[in-house]
């Protein structure tokens, strides 16, 4: 349905003149940022936007809109030229000269949420490309259900040599060549320069054959030769394999005695080199002044896509499926998930099932996949350990796109980064499993998905020592302090069935907060009763409470709530009173008032107990004087609970902690 616009040559390079002269300026004004890419990759912008792009910045949502990603996110003052010039309303002048500064919606790399027509945030390097992989997949998801009148749209994605040289580049080209993701087109930045300088101090991967090999259709061209990009992204579009089209750029071009070298990469031109640059690109107008024609010009793309917007909602009001597409792209059924999991936990309170949570997680996904028909579960080559494949569920292949399970392989990167994209291209709700060991792996794109406010949800299975023989490499220690680390993530370590039906519940109706669900290899048994109210929402809550005052409060999380309660049991043999709380959500716990924090927690002596490290308890749970029972090195190779009892996570240390305590308080 994208057709080529007619243009006329000289009108396309003052459009990207246009972009040299707004970059240079604003990073000149703000003393600081990356002029040479915008400069370098200016003519290839152009033509991608005044012939091929569709969106409407009068729509920035659009669900049919074209998506752009700046991969080389240090790039930015290409998209937020492009965009103030396209007319988005949030993107006034004034905002490019306060490129860089505080407050402003122009931040150094393009951040989602801070101005329209951003669609991911970019920066470290490779992410972009990798989230526009899982952006490329959704939309043939969508159109595999909705077909070519309601779901028709492509990615473009301009990266450079860094986000290449990134790992996660080959896990994402790997798995974008095996999925056959045609509609989506890379156009590579191909400058051979780095902040250190050539490209060849540090490469000489063939990035072309890289990519071939990977399955995709490739093409090199001169990246100032408009006619030439115009022709390769024309055959990109007719080809059903993802593309990658090697632009030969230089950096900064236009600056007429420092393009092409790395001293222009990060860092402003100067005013010399500015007034150079000008009369070298017979620009002879001041800092941030634009004439209309060009406006007009760029505001032309603007008006073709507010057509082609009001064409596909004609074709949306006419279809049968127009319920169906609403409601895929709404907030998930709060109401009617909240009752199914409800009447969920009421029915393993009365079965009382001892299970690993890994398989309560399995158990409550059939119940969830049933109310919600937009999820979409994964895994990284894990899904029988992970248990993240409910009944029903057909794998998603390039034949197929219909299925609602994805094999990412053993791409946790790249898995994460593409759920990030998957979620922010709207319609569906992914989730996908690995070990929490590696979520290391996953790390950098469960933080973008934080810092982009995406509701992703990572299930991290194997959740501590308690997974026995794999040994100390598959335990993870201190994976779940490096996860409560990053700001806006909800970390839920399920103590039983219940609490693991309330966390997906939580982590599916969270609006812009991703989850991590850490869940046990070893078999639970269900500790709690149903309740009215889903109690995992207060993060932490007394599970066992004394008749009388409190001697110590026992506080834990995931499978070391069953130690507890043993531990009280002891206690009371003792004539001690001890209660205890389940801890499933620290921030959600964190984010209550102090008086209900402390209502939770009491006065009396307290200790944590958790099979991973210490850090992150205290301030929270836990104040000087009080007591942890859990790990301070890795693990070894053992059962696991041998394992408990050589690192002394036991029901009489417990005990011997509390009693320790108590005597030291009187």
């Amino acid at each position: 349905m994208n057709q080529m616009a007619p243009v006329h040559s000289d009108q396309e390079a003052a459009m990207a003149t246009a972009i040299r002269v707004l970059a240079m300026d604003a990073v000149e004004a703000a003393k600081s940022g990356h002029p040479g890419a915008p400069m370098g990759m200016a003519d290839v912008a152009t033509v991608l936007f005044n012939r091929f792009m569709r969106i409407d910045p009068s729509d920035d949502k659009w669900p049919d809109r074209d998506r752009f990603v700046m991969s080389a996110g240090h790039g930015s003052m290409l998209v937020y030229a492009i965009n103030h010039m396209l007319g988005y309303d949030d993107m006034g002048m004034d905002q490019l000269r306060a490129f860089r500064q505080l407050g402003s919606r122009t931040a150094g790399h393009p951040e989602y949420g801070h101005a329209k027509g951003i669609e991911t945030t970019t920066g470290p390097l490779g992410q972009g490309i990798s989230t526009a992989v899982g952006m490329a997949l959704a939309e043939r998801m969508m159109n595999a259900r909705f077909g070519d009148d309601l779901v028709d749209h492509w990615t473009y994605v301009i990266c450079g040599d860094g986000c290449l040289m990134e790992g996660i580049s080959h896990e994402a080209i790997d798995f974008a060549g095996h999925q056959r993701l045609g509609r989506l087109i890379v156009l590579w930045d191909d400058n051979r320069i780095t902040i250190d300088g050539g490209t060849g101090l540090s490469t000489s991967t063939d990035q072309q054959a890289r990519f071939a090999t990977s399955g995709w259709h490739v093409q090199a061209v001169d990246g100032h030769d408009r006619e030439a990009v115009a022709a390769a992204i024309t055959a990109a579009r007719q080809d059903d394999r993802p593309s990658l089209i090697a632009c030969r750029t230089v950096i900064g071009y236009g600056a007429p005695n420092k393009q092409g070298s790395h001293d222009v990469h990060g860092a402003p031109l100067g005013a010399a080199e500015i007034a150079a640059a000008r009369a070298h690109l017979g620009w002879t107008y001041e800092p941030f002044a634009l004439p209309q024609e060009i406006l007009d010009s760029w505001r032309s793309v603007s008006a073709r896509g507010a057509k082609a917007r009001l064409a596909w909602q004609e074709r949306l009001n006419r279809s049968p499926l127009k319920a169906d597409v609403t409601a895929s792209l709404t907030a998930p059924a709060a109401i009617q998930l909240r009752q199914a999991i409800a009447a969920f936990c009421q029915t393993l309170a009365n079965d009382r099932p001892k299970v690993a949570t890994r398989k309560s997680s399995e158990m409550a996904l059939e119940v969830v996949n049933a109310v919600l028909p937009n999820t979409v579960g994964g895994s990284a080559d894990l899904t029988g350990s992970n248990n993240t494949r409910t009944k029903g569920m057909t794998a998603v292949t390039a034949a197929d796109r219909t299925g609602r399970y994805i094999h990412y392989g053993i791409r946790e990167h790249g898995m994460a980064a593409a759920m990030n994209g998957i979620a922010l291209h709207g319609g569906l709700i992914p989730y996908g499993g690995t070990f929490l060991a590696f979520s290391d792996y996953s790390r950098p794109a469960i933080r973008l998905g934080a810092l982009m406010g995406v509701p992703v949800i990572h299930v991290m299975t194997h959740d501590s020592i308690g997974l026995g023989e794999d040994g100390p490499t598959h335990q993870p220690v201190e994976h779940v302090a490096a996860l409560r680390a990053i700001p806006n993530v909800l970390v839920f370590r399920p103590a039983d069935a219940i609490e693991t039906a309330e966390a997906w519940e939580i982590a599916l109706t969270a609006p812009r907060t991703p989850s991590v669900l850490c869940l046990s290899r070893q078999n639970l048994p269900t500790v709690r009763d149903a309740a009215p109210e889903n109690l995992t929402r207060q993060g932490a809550y007394v599970l066992r409470d004394t008749d009388g005052p409190r001697d110590v409060t026992l506080i834990a999380t995931g499978s070391e709530v069953e130690l507890a309660l043993a531990a009280s049991d002891m206690l009371a043999g003792q004539g001690l009173r001890a209660a205890v709380v389940s801890a499933p959500c620290f921030e959600l716990f964190a984010a209550r008032p102090a008086e209900e924090r402390e209502a939770v927690l009491g006065q009396a002596p307290r200790i944590g107990i958790e099979a991973l490290i210490r850090q992150g308890w205290d301030g929270l749970f836990l104040r000087p004087g009080d007591g942890f029972i859990g790990m301070t090195g890795f693990g070894a190779s053992a059962p696991a609970p041998e394992l408990y009892r050589h690192f002394g996570i036991t029901t009489d240390a417990t005990a011997e902690l509390a009693n320790q305590l108590i005597r030291g308080g009187k």
